[in-house]
């Protein structure tokens, strides 16, 4: 670890660099791997105090982004981690994999499309099966095309869009709750976008105010079962979804700018809300939406 882990004292403005990065493309939905500049997804600075020590996860889009920097942090304090992305993301996944592994914990590798119901519902049970239970779900993929004009949103898009971003989530979470003792945990992945939608991003804001009002009806529903779900709502974060089709291309050197704290987020920054919704420390906290978002007014 560095001395820029997570429990060191440091100003968030220049925590990390303020980045500009260049116009580039990737085909969706992008690999970490090819992304300028890299981004940090806490493998050499998350430092863990074992909070989640024996506990068994499984994390969407957990190949690269946030849902890798969870799932170094998740292994970090004490997890194993069921990885569930695209195939085409095998590179990314085999990397966290390694990382999760040297860690001392278990890493199952899940590749498959959530957006179809059977492989959705079928990623849950492999998941349970390999790692002999299942106690922290994180439903964290997400699809992000940007598109200028309502009506050049294809139907094919529109409806992909919400088959990946929140019936997936409807799906797996169905799947997942007859295996969720009382104290397991469900974190979904929201966004600004929930409350302050961008004009280019009209399907992707949907789906993620969507997740909002799931997760809190969610959360009502199963607390009487001891389950709480929560969200959270990531501002800016560089992410590879940023540039296979996430936000226009000349847009890139400017992303995350116009935050209070004048930059995007590091995937490794979103690590410790999760954390925190995982673990015992939050056990009178569900239905909540935490915003990390660079200082972004939001509700």
């Amino acid at each position: 670890m560095t001395n820029n882990d997570q429990y060191t004292f440091q100003n968030p403005v220049t925590r990390y660099p303020s980045i500009s990065p260049p116009e580039q493309d990737q085909p969706e939905p992008g690999l970490d791997r090819d992304l300028e500049p890299r981004t940090d997804r806490g493998e050499d600075s998350y430092r863990g105090t074992g909070r989640l020590a024996g506990r068994k996860a499984l994390i969407t889009g957990a190949d690269s982004g946030i849902g890798a920097a969870v799932a170094i942090a998740f292994a970090r304090e004490g997890a194993d981690v069921a990885l569930s992305y695209l195939p085409v993301e095998e590179p990314d996944a085999q990397k966290i994999a390694e990382i999760i592994r040297a860690c001392g914990q278990q890493a199952v590798t899940l590749p498959g499309d959530i957006s179809e119901a059977s492989n959705a519902r079928e990623l849950v049970a492999d998941a349970v099966e390999q790692l002999g239970g299942l106690d922290i779900l994180v439903n964290n993929a997400g699809r992000q095309i940007a598109v200028e004009k309502l009506e050049d949103i294809s139907d094919e898009q529109f409806e992909n869009t919400f088959k990946t971003n929140i019936f997936a989530m409807f799906w797996i979470t169905k799947a997942a709750l007859p295996h969720l003792e009382p104290g397991s945990t469900i974190i979904n992945t929201t966004s600004i976008q929930a409350y302050n939608p961008s004009p280019t991003l009209i399907d992707y804001a949907s789906t993620k105010a969507a997740i909002n009002n799931f997760t809190k009806g969610l959360a009502q529903q199963l607390a009487p079962r001891g389950i709480r779900a929560n969200a959270v709502a990531p501002g800016p974060i560089w992410t590879p979804l940023q540039v296979s089709d996430g936000q226009p291309k000349e847009k890139l050197p400017k992303f995350g700018k116009d935050t209070p704290l004048g930059r995007a987020g590091q995937p490794t920054e979103l690590a410790p809300a999760y954390v925190f919704l995982a673990s015992p420390e939050s056990s009178y906290v569900t239905g909540e939406t935490l915003n990390v978002n660079g200082g972004t007014s939001s509700p």
